[in-house]
């Protein structure tokens, strides 16, 4: 690159050098300044960097001058994120089944890019891989934006709905693309979910967000629009265990005290929690979706929570408590 063509680009490399070298554990001197200017093959003398550094303060960047001792030191105070901020959304990115490890990766690197090298270092030792299984649809990333460009356009989507079969290989779940008007996006039990109207069975329904494929952004546009402002997709995804459908029904569950932290967790600290016939136990009543996944949950807590009613849920529970003795019996 030209000379002359560093020189343009001083003040860019003035920001690039107070970003990454400063912050308010870590101060540079004006010869330090120079210096690092002087490696991107730019010069400056101090007059002309007192009027850089005051640009950098009208462009937004919280350039701080101060004097220590005999020296003056410069910093960035305050960016655009916090170090404990940064942080955040590291574990969040990093946690995210639904974000491939290699998605999550390019991700974290461009938030490290956004703190000086000191506090990067900091988010490199947090950034561990974990031994977790995260998604392989490495197009997710594309289709949320898909989605989302389809809600703020008003167009209804079509799409490929996969499953998993014996062979590992993700396969349709029926013959031809579904055909939905999107209304929102969820997240449920470290999964995305897809929250569509679906004209033909005309009711709301919920889709993996990882198992679409192949989205397609229609010219149609969205129906469903009463039916999703009827809808309390709060309450249903508080019902909806892991999003996996079911009939909606209200379920009477007495426990142990010791596992009331339990409930609330699960459906919030507005549920009516009552003193039950049993010593040392309680009762609340919740709407449900009856499904083998609400079975499950209900079956890993233990012997310290009992379905109390109505009688078609502890009879189901009853008979899956059966089959799963007879399969063990064999």
């Amino acid at each position: 690159m030209p000379k002359g063509t560093k020189q343009k680009l001083k003040l860019y490399y003035l920001a690039k050098i107070m970003t990454e070298k400063t912050d308010d554990e870590h101060m540079i001197t004006m010869p330090e300044i120079r210096a690092a200017l002087e490696a991107y093959g730019c010069t400056a003398d101090r007059k002309s960097l007192y009027d850089d550094l005051e640009s950098l303060r009208v462009l937004g960047i919280d350039v701080i001058g101060e004097k220590v001792g005999r020296s003056f030191y410069y910093h960035v105070g305050g960016k655009h994120f916090e170090i404990a901020e940064l942080k955040l959304l590291v574990d969040a990115i990093q946690s995210s089944k639904f974000i491939t490890e290699k998605k999550s990766n390019e991700l974290i690197k461009k938030l490290t890019a956004m703190a000086s090298t000191y506090e990067a270092s900091q988010l490199k030792r947090q950034v561990v891989v974990q031994g977790r299984v995260k998604t392989m649809n490495e197009s997710i990333y594309y289709y949320v934006d898909d989605v989302h460009r389809a809600i703020v356009e008003n167009r209804q989507i079509s799409f490929e709905y996969m499953r998993w079969n014996e062979e590992k290989k993700m396969v349709r779940r029926r013959d031809g693309c579904y055909v939905v008007s999107p209304w929102a996006l969820t997240w449920d039990d470290e999964n995305y979910y897809l929250i569509a109207y679906d004209e033909e069975a005309d009711c709301i329904k919920h889709f993996r967000v990882d198992k679409l494929k192949s989205i397609q952004v229609l010219d149609a546009k969205r129906t469903g629009k009463e039916t999703f402002k009827a809808f309390n997709l709060a309450k249903y995804s508080k019902m909806n265990f892991g999003m996996f459908g079911g009939e909606p029904v209200r379920v009477k569950i007495a426990f142990a005290n010791e596992m009331a932290g339990v409930f609330i967790d699960r459906f919030g600290r507005d549920i009516m929690i009552h003193p039950s016939k049993l010593k040392d136990w309680s009762e609340i009543s919740v709407d449900v979706a009856m499904s083998d996944h609400f079975l499950g949950w209900i079956f890993a807590l233990g012997t310290k929570v009992k379905i109390l009613g109505p009688k078609e849920a502890t009879d189901r529970y009853k008979k899956e408590l059966g089959e799963m003795m007879k399969l063990y019996k064999q």
